[in-house]
C-alpha cells in the first residue's frame, strides 16, 4: 500500500516520505480499513516536529483521525462490519493515549481496534468524517464533562478553531447560550453560523468588558477554552461563581502563573482535557453523542483545506501556519 512516514523527527517537507508499505492484517478484536480521509491535527504535526519526546520506532506512519470503508475483520469481530463506512479514532495512539504509536492513518490501509472504527452516517462524506476525531471528541469532552450545559451560559474561546467550531454546536444543541472569541470577522461569522449568539474579536475588543456587557454583568457559567495561560485573567473576570473552565491547550504560557485566591474565592474548577487519555466511558459517550448528531443532520463541519497524499508535508505546513479556519485533510 501507499503510505506517507518518517523515520526521523524534523520539518516536514525534510522527513515526510511517501512510499510503499506491507498491507496490515486485521489482529484479533481488530478491522481493516480502507482510509478515504486522514485528519491532519496539531499533535500530529508537533510529534513529527520533535516536540513530544524521543521517536519511538524506527519508522512512523502519522496521523490518528480518519474516515473509510471496512475491508476485512479480525478475529473477534462481527463479519457484518464488512463494507461498513466508518470514522477513525485514536488510530496512531497506545490503549492509554499517552505513547506514540507506529501506524496511522497517512495511508491506504489501517488495522484499528473494532471500538475505534465508528459507524458514519451515509449523510456524512469520508473528509468530514476525518475531521471528528480529535476536535470533535475533544469539544465534546469540555462541554459535557462537567453535566450537560442546558440553561447555561458558555463562552468558547477560539470559536472557529477545529475544536471550537464543535464546541460552539455541542453546548447550543444542548440548550447553552454560546459566546465566542475569534480574531477576525471571517472568523466571527464562522462562529455565529455555528450557533454562538454573540462572536468577540479579542484583538479589537475588551473580551471581559464586552462580555459582562452581553450577559448584564453576570458572566458564564462555562468557558472552553483554547490557550489556558492566555486566557486567565479573561476567565477570573467573567467566571460566574462555582463555574468550570474546561482548557485544551495552553500555547502561549505553558506553565501560567494565575491568581489562585482570585479563581478559589469562586470556587472555580479546572479541568483540563487530553484527548487520547480520555477514559474508554468518555470515548464512547463523544462517539455515541457525535453519531447521533450525524444521523440527524444537525452537525456542521469546517473543513479548511484537502490535499493528496503526496501532498501531505503541505499538509503539515497548511496545519502549522495557523492561518487555516477548520480542519486539514489527506486523502490517500
Amino acid at each position: 500500500m501507499r503510505a506517507i512516514s518518517y523515520r526521523r523527527f524534523g520539518p516536514a517537507a525534510e522527513v515526510l516520505e511517501l512510499g510503499e508499505l506491507p498491507d496490515p492484517r486485521p489482529g484479533p478484536g481488530e478491522l481493516l480499513v480502507r482510509v478515504h480521509a486522514s485528519g491532519v491535527n496539531p499533535s500530529d504535526v508537533k510529534t513529527r516536529a520533535g516536540l513530544r519526546g524521543t521517536i519511538p520506532f524506527p519508522r512512523i506512519v502519522p496521523h490518528n483521525d480518519g474516515a473509510g470503508i471496512v475491508e476485512a475483520a479480525g478475529e473477534g469481530v462481527d463479519p457484518a462490519r464488512v463494507g461498513q463506512r466508518v470514522w477513525l479514532y485514536n488510530v496512531n495512539r497506545s490503549p492509554d493515549g499517552m505513547s506514540q504509536g507506529a501506524i496511522g492513518t497517512a495511508a491506504e490501509r489501517v488495522a484499528v481496534p473494532a471500538a475505534q472504527a465508528v459507524p458514519l452516517p451515509e449523510g456524512t462524506g469520508f473528509v468530514e468524517g476525518a475531521c471528528l476525531g480529535v476536535p470533535a471528541m475533544t469539544a465534546h469532552r469540555a462541554v459535557f464533562a462537567d453535566g450537560a450545559p442546558a440553561g447555561k451560559s458558555v463562552l468558547v474561546t477560539g470559536g472557529a478553531g477545529a475544536v471550537g467550531y464543535y464546541a460552539v454546536q455541542f453546548a447550543r444543541l444542548a440548550g447553552a447560550r454560546v459566546f465566542a472569541t475569534v480574531s477576525s470577522a471571517e472568523k466571527a461569522a464562522h462562529a455565529r453560523d455555528a450557533g454562538a449568539a454573540a462572536a468577540i474579536d479579542y484583538k479589537r475588543e475588551d473580551v471581559a468588558a464586552r462580555l459582562l456587557e452581553l450577559t448584564g454583568e453576570e458572566g458564564v457559567d462555562r468557558i472552553v477554552d483554547v490557550d489556558f495561560g492566555a486566557n486567565l485573567e479573561v476567565g477570573q473576570r467573567v467566571l460566574r461563581p462555582g463555574g468550570v473552565i474546561a482548557s485544551y491547550a495552553s500555547m502561549a504560557a505553558p506553565r501560567p502563573a494565575f491568581d489562585y485566591y482570585g479563581f478559589m474565592f469562586k470556587n472555580a474548577v479546572f479541568r483540563f482535557v487530553f484527548v487520547y487519555a480520555m477514559d474508554e466511558a468518555a470515548k464512547a459517550a463523544a462517539a455515541r453523542d457525535i453519531t447521533a448528531l450525524l444521523e440527524q443532520g444537525k452537525l456542521r463541519h469546517l473543513v479548511a483545506g484537502s490535499f493528496a497524499l503526496e501532498e501531505t508535508a503541505a499538509a503539515h505546513e497548511a496545519v502549522e501556519s495557523g492561518k487555516a479556519i477548520g480542519n486539514i485533510v489527506v486523502i490517500p
